[in-house]
């Protein structure tokens, strides 16, 4: 397990500022307790931006409710697509069926990148071991935008984010234990099967694989050019 490493790489990025001001985004999904406690230890006053997209499940918040407390997290600012901007591109709530690019950007992408605006960079908790998409990703990547985004846990693996669950006696998502390994909008996850990638419930019978957040320039970002030694 690389505890003390990462412990490093976010009291670089987050106590010394050595990059900036430094937000982290957070699902409050399946493994998200493991970066919020390691973050937390550094700073629980940390910005953590967490995207409502009106199509969770109950789960989820009553989960991100259970982790403030638990944590001690003290700035989680929950950013929302405006209700008007939600009557005018999905009034039914039915695009994520029919174009579920457009739904994801109108719902999180852009609620994100207004949400980052201030800050010049933000944490993720990506790892390579979630799908093949992201089996490159590294712990530094730099955005066409010029912000920095760091993945403190990019070379984790399951069984390093089981012990750690363990270790810390984190509190799960409550869906995971009906199968749901990698936890987004309701319409749009599925339980995974014994031998899937952790995210293979995600967009069930389509080729997305990524709601848009981690894309430069309609394309998926695998890891680049930052300097991973710092």
């Amino acid at each position: 397990m690389r505890i003390n490493e990462t412990r490093d790489v976010l009291k670089r990025v987050l106590a010394e500022k050595q990059h900036g001001e430094i937000a982290v985004v957070s699902s409050f999904g399946a493994e998200s307790a493991v970066l919020l406690h390691l973050v937390a230890e550094v700073d629980p006053a940390t910005p953590v931006i967490f995207i409502d997209t009106r199509m969770l499940f109950e789960e989820t918040l009553a989960y991100k409710d259970q982790l403030i407390r638990t944590l001690g997290l003290t700035d989680v600012r929950t950013v929302s697509p405006d209700g008007k901007v939600i009557r005018q591109n999905d009034p039914y709530g039915r695009m994520h069926l029919s174009e579920p690019d457009a739904c994801c950007g109108f719902r999180k992408t852009e609620v994100l990148r207004n949400a980052l605006a201030p800050f010049d960079g933000w944490i993720t908790g990506r790892k390579r071991f979630q799908a093949a998409t992201r089996d490159t990703v590294e712990t530094f990547e730099q955005a066409s935008d010029g912000k920095l985004k760091v993945n403190p846990l990019a070379h984790w693996t399951k069984e390093d984010i089981d012990a750690y669950f363990e270790r810390f006696d984190l509190p799960p998502h409550p869906l995971v234990e009906h199968g749901y390994l990698s936890i987004g909008c309701a319409s749009c996850t599925s339980a995974v099967k014994p031998g899937e990638d952790v995210r293979a419930g995600r967009w069930r019978g389509s080729d997305k694989t990524e709601c848009g957040i981690h894309f430069e320039n309609g394309k998926l970002v695998r890891g680049s050019g930052a300097n991973t030694s710092e």
